[in-house]
């Protein structure tokens, strides 16, 4: 990392821990002498496990040998606002926090659990990520969400050899994907792996669907709950959706069998040992799973196809991320505070970007720190897409609605997976928990 020469009076062992130019002098690495922060431990808390877990850990590292401060990593699961609300009561509330959800970040914001960035992170971002990052990471006109780690939400995933065999081409539109994934069905192999026991997989389907049936517009109201659930554009998504979830011979293992699949699983079923699916729809973290786990060589073993276009729609951009914010009631604020200035840094982004399973929103990202072409050329559409980047939708809503097991959102559309034969009952179903959520 380079900054900007500074002053004397300016220069502060906080800045020098962070790797900043010397005052009057030449560039200083925060891993030779003296570190500012040694003696202390940053607690960070986050959803990742596994590979990811194993990969945030690298930046952990890197953190420290910049700095000297000590790290610890909670893995929180997917109900983060629930465990880091009973820290905060009990008196033991983490430092940092990756949020993956903006309804959840707001959520903080509203009680008063948040510091905002420093004046250091907020010049970072101002000057290194697309407008609509700093608007996600605002609650009332406050910054104080910073988004280290993207996701290319908008990205089907598929075995080339699989789409070799049944003689189909990468599709163009929705139309042509159900066609192919005919194709590939009847040439003896299920065409999806469908991840129904997850519930965030479904509302990733919906939303690539809504946006490019819909419209930006549209999508933004219904993620404000400007628009309430049963108008007629998330009836028309969710018949959309129906036609493929009712489709049995498309998804492998029929409903019971993608009720019980799990997200690693739906990867397995296309990139694992025994082969039970032709594509699975995911973000450009499927890539990750497909090489770690199973060895994949990514853009040979395993490759991605754009979401299509809906009923002659615009190709959605669908994308999601997680946020680090500073807990007011940690108590390691001024490792805090450094961890997030340095989250904001290319430099910290190159350090997972080599591990791979990563996408970063920071614009100052050498491409060539991503370990493949595919994964670049995902990193580069992220990017090139700017402004026009829709944030997952429940990702937006109170946590109660769009981010916990088995309720709202995600155990809806899991009934719909389960029965898709109503959508507007569905889209009532929606509308009734959406309003009561976003009362309260």
């Amino acid at each position: 990392m380079t900054m900007r020469r500074m002053t004397m009076a300016c220069c502060s062992a906080l800045t020098l821990a962070l790797g900043a130019t010397a005052c009057g002098g030449g560039p200083v690495s925060a891993g030779g002498g003296d570190k500012a922060l040694s003696g202390q431990t940053l607690n960070v808390a986050g959803v990742w496990s596994g590979a990811e877990q194993k990969n945030f850990q690298k930046v952990l590292d890197a953190f420290t040998e910049k700095t000297g401060a000590k790290t610890q990593f909670t893995s929180t699961g997917d109900n983060v606002s629930t465990v880091v609300g009973s820290k905060i009561e009990g008196g033991n509330a983490p430092d940092v926090v990756m949020v993956p959800q903006v309804g959840v970040l707001q959520q903080f914001a509203r009680q008063k659990w948040l510091k905002p960035l420093s004046e250091t992170a907020k010049k970072s971002v101002d000057a290194d990520f697309a407008p609509v990052w700093k608007n996600y990471g605002s609650v009332d006109g406050t910054l104080y969400g910073l988004y280290f780690k993207a996701a290319h939400k908008s990205t089907v995933w598929y075995s080339p050899k699989a789409f070799e065999q049944a003689g189909v081409k990468p599709p163009k539109s929705y139309e042509e994907m159900l066609r192919s994934a005919q194709t590939v069905s009847d040439s003896g192999l299920p065409a999806f792996a469908v991840a129904g026991e997850d519930g965030w997989t479904l509302t990733d389907w919906f939303e690539n669907i809504y946006l490019s049936q819909a419209g930006p517009e549209k999508y933004d109201q219904l993620a404000q709950h400007q628009l309430k659930w049963t108008d007629p554009t998330v009836v028309k998504a969710l018949t959309t959706l129906g036609a493929l979830f009712s489709d049995e011979k498309l998804i492998a293992g029929g409903q019971k069998g993608a009720l019980g699949t799990d997200f690693p699983g739906s990867v397995e079923k296309v990139f694992g040992p025994k082969p039970g699916a032709g594509m699975v729809y995911e973000g450009d973290f499927v890539a990750g799973v497909a090489k770690d786990q199973f060895g994949k060589k990514i853009g040979e073993d395993a490759a991605f196809f754009p979401f299509p276009a809906v009923a002659g729609g615009k190709a959605p951009v669908v994308s999601g991320g997680d946020a680090a914010v500073v807990l007011k009631d940690g108590k390691n604020q001024k490792a805090a505070t450094a961890f997030l200035e340095y989250l904001a840094t290319p430099e910290a982004a190159a350090v997972w970007a080599e591990a791979g399973g990563f996408l970063s929103p920071n614009k100052k990202l050498d491409l060539a720190s991503y370990g493949d072409d595919t994964v670049r050329e995902t990193a580069k559409s992220l990017i090139d897409a700017g402004d026009s980047v829709r944030f997952d939708m429940s990702d937006q809503a109170p946590a109660a609605f769009g981010g916990t097991k088995g309720v709202g959102e995600w155990k809806i559309l899991q009934d719909f997976l389960r029965d898709p034969s109503n959508p507007a009952a569905t889209a009532a179903a929606l509308e009734g928990a959406a309003a009561k959520a976003y009362k309260s």
